[in-house]
């Protein structure tokens, strides 16, 4: 691959044959050489797709995936030149974040953690095709896709407060709930609040290392402080809408005229039918997962108050914020000198507003918003800020997390869930798992090392970090 070093941790292939724009990763040495020859194509991929904006970008955690490599961001004219593609998007539609502070110290709490895990376990659903506690009927469904989190908010889930601290406030305006079929209310009336599998997590977290003290502050964070990271997404919902809008999109190339140089690039025109509708569609699965997580933090709230006597409002289990993984969302940024309107499409990767921006949340207005980035288990995950760089740079993007390096089944193949589980206890850790298959496919050495892709956001400038949390209990699917 013609890429070149262009900056300290910035590569670039400069446009050439079909490109539009250049092909640009930002990833420290050592990364980079780690890529996957097939993720590297796949941005160079997305360069060729029509409106394309500025450049092709990869994060530090970039690995092959659907379409657009997983870590990958692409920005596109907002009217009529620019496409939206569910590979742009993903599969797990806004696959994301929470995470939730008290006032607890880490040191304090250890010796309950077991009995925490145990609860949490028993109060939020987990594993592959698991079942919820929430029946809903097509109708509330349909409203939960139209409202986000504030749906179950006024069900009695959490906080009206906890709307503020949300990434969109919890609901994407324009979700059309028209839009989605039936297979779709299908598949997530019974996974509404659950947690699902893979690398999706509740884990309790100490504070380690504060970089920033004063954003710490206000983001509500110290060291030594007991924290909650929530990581899940739009399960078979999501799955389901971005199966069958690939298809729409394969037709709609058709019909308009667009070539792609991978069929998994399908595509349409923002301002067609085909474009709009997937738009409505795919907004309602970022909005079940806000839902979804906003169900499982009431559900971290009760445990806590089980294990620790104490009401959660004591406790302060304030959320710190919650953010999308994958999302396509419309954003104005500078292009050639002027604003302009652009559908970002953020896969694997994470949005990061410094302060000034409209899209922050008042209370995070004088900072920018946090940027929670979740390791694998095992291994640290941070919390981020956003620079005016990388509002330059990268649409205001950073990484996602520590990227895979090794598919599940050759992770399972190198080790047994027995052996990760009594390896990460030997360290410390709680650990309770559904399965012990899918500890072995989460195990640690399956994903890049995130101190590492973090250091590529901290040289190139375009985010900043504020703290450093390390796992003291992990419950996965």
């Amino acid at each position: 691959m013609d890429y070149k070093k262009i900056k300290e941790v910035i590569w670039e292939m400069q446009k050439q044959g079909e490109m539009r724009v250049p092909a640009r990763i930002f990833a420290t040495e050592k990364l980079f050489g780690e890529i996957e020859e097939g993720a590297m194509q796949q941005i160079i991929n997305t360069t060729q797709l029509p409106g394309i904006q500025k450049a092709a970008l990869g994060m530090g955690d970039l690995h092959f995936g659907y379409g657009f490599p997983i870590g990958g961001v692409a920005a596109f004219d907002g009217n009529e030149e620019g496409i939206v593609s569910p590979g742009g998007i993903g599969f797990d539609i806004n696959c994301g974040v929470r995470l939730i502070r008290t006032n607890l110290v880490a040191a304090e709490i250890r010796g309950k953690l077991p009995e925490l895990m145990d609860v949490l376990f028993k109060l939020i659903p987990a594993g592959v095709g698991e079942k919820g506690k929430i029946r809903l009927e097509k109708e509330e469904l349909a409203e939960l896709f139209s409202k986000g989190a504030g749906y179950m908010v006024e069900k009695g889930f959490g906080w009206k407060q906890d709307l503020e601290r949300i990434e969109e406030n919890g609901c994407m305006k324009g979700a059309n709930p028209e839009k989605v079929s039936e297979r779709v209310f299908k598949r997530g009336r019974p996974q509404t609040g659950t947690l699902g599998s893979g690398n999706h997590f509740v884990e309790v977290q100490k504070v380690d290392e504060v970089f920033d003290a004063e954003i710490a502050k206000k983001f509500g964070l110290f060291k030594g402080q007991a924290v909650v990271m929530l990581h899940s997404g739009s399960r078979g919902a999501g799955h389901q809408i971005a199966t069958e809008y690939i298809g729409v999109m394969q037709k709609a190339m058709q019909k308009y005229g667009i070539s792609v140089p991978d069929k998994q690039l399908a595509c349409a025109p923002i301002e067609s039918q085909e474009g709009r509708d997937y738009l409505e569609a795919m907004w309602c699965g970022v909005n079940y997962a806000f839902a979804n997580r906003q169900a499982m933090a009431h559900w971290v709230r009760e445990g806590f108050e089980q294990v620790f006597g104490k009401k959660s409002e004591e406790m302060e289990m304030n959320v710190v914020y919650d953010i999308c993984h994958n999302v396509a969302k419309f954003e104005k940024h500078i292009v050639g000198g002027k604003e302009k309107l652009l559908l970002v499409h953020r896969k694997g990767a994470t949005r990061a507003m410094p302060a000034g921006r409209s899209e922050n949340p008042k209370v995070y207005a004088k900072t920018g918003h946090p940027a929670i980035i979740p390791g694998s288990m095992g291994t640290p995950s941070y919390v981020l800020v956003g620079t005016e760089t990388g509002l330059q740079e990268s649409f205001a993007s950073v990484c996602h997390g520590a990227g895979r390096t090794m598919s599940r089944h050759e992770a399972m193949r190198r080790k047994r869930g027995e052996q990760v589980k009594k390896e990460l206890e030997e360290k410390g850790e709680v650990i309770r798992g559904k399965s012990l298959a899918s500890l072995a496919e989460e195990m640690p050495e399956a994903y890049k090392d995130i101190d590492e892709v973090i250091e590529s956001v901290v040289l190139s400038g375009i985010g900043k970090k504020v703290a450093k949390h390390v796992p003291l209990a992990v419950m996965k699917g």
